[in-house]
C-alpha cells in the first residue's frame, strides 16, 4: 500500500509498505550530516529517497545525487524528487555502489551519507521480503562496500556520515581506516539515559590526521518516556 506522508516546509515523501519506509536513522542522519552550504552531496543506497529530500529541506543550497540497486526502489525515489518538486536540486541514478567506478569520477562529490545494510547475512535477524532484505542485510551490498564506494566518491579533504549498529562500530571503524576515511565525529543514540545506545552516527574525512571528537549522547526520551527537546526538533514536532 502507498501513502504520502507530511514532512515540514511544505516537503513530503511517498511511502510504499513493500519497500523500507523513513525511519528514525534516516531522520537522524539528516540532522547529523553537515554538508557545505552549496555541497555536492551523494547519498549511497538512497531508497526511496528519503534521506536526499531530507537533506534538501534542511540545507536549501545543496544537491544531492541518489544511487539506488533496485529498480523499483530507485522509480518511488524519482517520484518523491516530483512531488517536492526538486528536478534541479535531486537526481535518482538506478545502479549498483559496488560499480561506482563505471558511473562516476572520483572525487566526484563533496560530501557522502549513507544508512548501510546492518546486519551480517548469516546473522539471526532476517528482514522480510526481497526489498527490505537488500536493504538491510548485506547480500547485495556490505557496509564495507559502501564505505570502499564513499572513499572512492568523496573528495579529498571532503567528508562522509553514516548511521549504523554501536556492537559492529569496531569493524566500521577498521573499514574507514582501510579506505583512508579517517572517523572525525561520532555520536551514539541512546532510547533514554540508562539504555544502551541503538545506533551510532560516525563522520569521517578523507585524507584526514587521526583524532575523533566523541559528542555527546542523543537521548530520544526523558525518563518518564516524554521525548526530548532535541528529539522533537529534529523531527519537527512543533510544526505538526
Amino acid at each position: 500500500m502507498r501513502h504520502t506522508d507530511k514532512l515540514w516546509g511544505g516537503f513530503a515523501l511517498i511511502q510504499d509498505d513493500r519497500f523500507f519506509k523513513l525511519g528514525q536513522d534516516s531522520m537522524l542522519l539528516s540532522d547529523f550530516a553537515a554538508p557545505p552550504a552549496r555541497g555536492k552531496v551523494m547519498d549511497l543506497g538512497c531508497g526511496n529517497g528519503a534521506l536526499s529530500v531530507l537533506l534538501c529541506a534542511r540545507n536549501p543550497n545543496i544537491t544531492v545525487t541518489g544511487l539506488e540497486i533496485q529498480l523499483d526502489v530507485a522509480a518511488l525515489a524519482q517520484e518523491n524528487v516530483e512531488l517536492n518538486q526538486l528536478q534541479e536540486r535531486m537526481t535518482v541514478l538506478q545502479g549498483d555502489l559496488k560499480q561506482c567506478k563505471s558511473l562516476f569520477p572520483t572525487g566526484a562529490f563533496d560530501y557522502i551519507v549513507c544508512n548501510p545494510p546492518y546486519f551480517s547475512r548469516n546473522s539471526g535477524f532476517s528482514a522480510q521480503g526481497k526489498n527490505r532484505f537488500v536493504a538491510r542485510q548485506d547480500g547485495e551490498c556490505s557496509a564495507a562496500d559502501a564505505v570502499k564506494a564513499a572513499a572512492y566518491l568523496v573528495k579529498f579533504g571532503g567528508r562522509a556520515a553514516f548511521v549504523y549498529r554501536p556492537e559492529r562500530v569496531c569493524e566500521f571503524i577498521a573499514d574507514m581506516k582501510k579506505y583512508q576515511l579517517e572517523p572525525k565525529r561520532m555520536r551514539f543514540v541512546h532510547q533514554h539515559a540508562n539504555a544502551v545506545p541503538s545506533a551510532v552516527l560516525i563522520e569521517a574525512r578523507r585524507g584526514s590526521a587521526p583524532g575523533v571528537q566523541v559528542l555527546p549522547p542523543l537521548l530520544v526520551c526523558h525518563a518518564d518516556g516524554t521525548q526530548t527537546a532535541e528529539y522533537r526538533r529534529i523531527y519537527h514536532k512543533e510544526e505538526f
